[in-house]
């Protein structure tokens, strides 16, 4: 599974979402699942799934999938999006 695959498979766990949902254009609160509380759930998931920690600063800026592909960049994850 490479590392993007990876990232959508923590919106999608972490947002409760179908696996065949395309979630590569998800912004927060542009669905009713995405509100306050499943965006900490998705910050766990990409811990988690990457092994690395989001500093505060990186969780305000999770706006979307494709902020969350660039603040993994920041940590050295590598993702082709």
């Amino acid at each position: 599974m490479s590392n993007l695959d990876r990232l959508r498979a923590a919106f999608r766990t972490a947002l409760g979402l179908p696996e065949d949902l395309d979630v590569d254009r998800l912004e927060y609160r542009g669905i009713e699942q995405w509100d306050s509380l499943a965006h900490l759930q998705l910050v766990a998931e990409i811990e988690d799934a990457f092994d690395v920690m989001i500093d505060t600063d990186e969780v305000i800026d999770l706006s979307s999938f494709d902020k969350a592909v660039e603040i993994l960049g920041k940590h050295d994850v590598a993702l082709a999006h």
